[in-house]
């Protein structure tokens, strides 16, 4: 099994990247963005706590987020792996999901961290508001999205880091040239594991 997280601020291309991904290492993609939006929009119990959380551009608190981690992970016990993305956001939730893979008799083999500048992200995230119109794209939410990433949520990359687990590739460029990049960090991790 092999587990990666991919990190970076809204708007890195976590999901663009994460598709190619989960095709090239045959992953399961968790991302706790379509997990929060799925819930919602088919207004499950969870859904709807997590829709009035989200309206008001906070997080969703950890306990919420790791019941539903770990009811997606259970769902899937036979995946050659996992790549969550939108998740571990603090230290706390970092360690919760080691606790969760070891529950499962594997671990988190690596992490990538897709380093992007705040200005670039604003860039992208107004072209995909122009596209998309995601909600969570207005502009509210989104000084709040990204003050939460760049004051916060970067925190948990040293405890990563500490590990020997994290590697950082640049971003900004063509998709596949980033890509590239990633598939050699990714082919390291698994070359860890073994």
């Amino acid at each position: 099994m092999l587990n990666i997280i991919i990190f970076g601020p809204p708007g890195a291309g976590k999901g663009t990247q994460s598709g190619l991904l989960i095709e090239k290492y045959n992953l399961n993609h968790i991302s706790t963005g379509d997990l929060f939006r799925w819930h919602t929009k088919n207004e499950t119990p969870l859904g709807k706590k997590v829709k009035e959380i989200m309206d008001s551009g906070n997080l969703v608190s950890d306990d919420i987020t790791i019941a539903m981690l770990k009811e997606e992970v259970e769902k899937h016990p036979d995946v050659h792996g996992f790549l969550f993305d939108g998740f571990p956001r603090t230290v706390a939730q970092a360690e919760a999901l080691d606790t969760l893979m070891e529950s499962m008799s594997t671990a988190i083999h690596g992490v990538i961290e897709l380093k992007v500048s705040e200005e670039e992200v604003r860039a992208r995230i107004a072209k995909r508001k122009s596209i998309e119109n995601r909600v969570d794209d207005d502009e509210d939410k989104l000084n709040k999205r990204i003050e939460e990433y760049f004051n916060k949520t970067v925190h948990v990359l040293p405890y990563y880091e500490n590990q020997g687990r994290l590697k950082t590739v640049n971003g900004i460029g063509a998709i596949e040239k980033i890509f590239e990049e990633i598939s050699i960090v990714a082919d390291s991790f698994e070359v860890a594991k073994s």
